[in-house]
């Protein structure tokens, strides 16, 4: 179980420990080559095999993409449909090969409404890879922030009776989807948009943000290593003064130290 960053301050490393990706401009990106979208998705999927590849070089070891959110079903019923199609595919021929290079998928979100082949898969897929440690990538699917915090609330108030002085975040975190990952250190969207579309709103309080006009499909272990270089220029207060972060010493950067290169 991780501290939130509102409690406690959370170590400042020169690698983001969890990044949290919006993957937005598949359909702008397949649009402006005269294609369907759903060749949008489909190249899409092949820029989360470059940035899960990316992260694990790195050493980032949480990575969070938004992949499906509540609002989403709005959009036309066949391209949900390819959706929810190409998230089977994905299924199928991925999970051995993150199984193999000990990457743990999770899938966070309100899994109810998916077909129960669509479940059999991600349960399986869960259960596989658990206990591999090198990256743990997480899928959000039919999520939104204030779904998770809703049905947090609902899991707290009936597993708690209120306590004197009322509830507090230490009682809430342990009901939130993503309770075993800490709070994303730095969040991208692609695709030029600016906002969080109602993506991780608990966890992101003290995220670094960064957006790109950059499409999603387009985005590749170069656009991560960017991402990265703005954050290391941050200067992460969680609250405090410039003058009291004066004396700290320079956050280590692994990769550097053991001779690999980040850049």
């Amino acid at each position: 179980m991780f501290n939130s960053s509102t409690i406690t301050v959370p170590p400042v490393v020169a690698i983001p420990r969890h990044v949290a990706i919006i993957m937005d401009g598949n359909g702008r990106w397949a649009k402006s080559r005269f294609l369907p979208r759903v060749a949008g998705h489909r190249r899409g999927l092949e820029a989360v095999r470059a940035v899960t590849r990316a992260c694990v070089t790195q050493g980032v070891r949480y990575l969070t993409l938004f992949a499906f959110s509540s609002e989403n079903w709005r959009r036309p019923k066949d391209e949900v449909s390819f959706l929810m199609d190409l998230f089977v595919i994905a299924l199928e021929q991925e999970v051995a090969k993150l199984h193999e290079n000990r990457i743990r998928l999770k899938v966070v979100g309100d899994l109810s409404s998916f077909e129960p082949r669509l479940n059999r898969l991600i349960a399986e897929a869960e259960t596989l890879t658990a206990a591999n440690d090198q990256l743990t990538l997480t899928i959000a699917a039919n999520y939104g922030g204030r779904w998770d915090i809703l049905q947090a609330v609902n899991r707290m108030a009936g597993d708690l009776t209120q306590p004197p002085g009322g509830y507090r975040e230490a009682h809430l975190s342990p009901h939130l989807a993503m309770n075993y990952a800490p709070e994303p250190d730095l969040f991208i969207r692609t695709g030029g948009e600016q906002r969080i579309s109602n993506f991780l709103l608990w966890q992101l309080a003290y995220t670094e943000f960064y957006f790109t006009d950059e499409l999603w499909p387009d985005f590749d272990a170069q656009s991560l290593n960017r991402a990265i270089d703005s954050y290391r220029n941050r200067e992460r207060r969680f609250g405090r003064t410039s003058e009291q972060l004066a004396g700290e010493p320079v956050p280590a950067d692994p990769l550097r130290e053991s001779g690999g290169d980040s850049s």
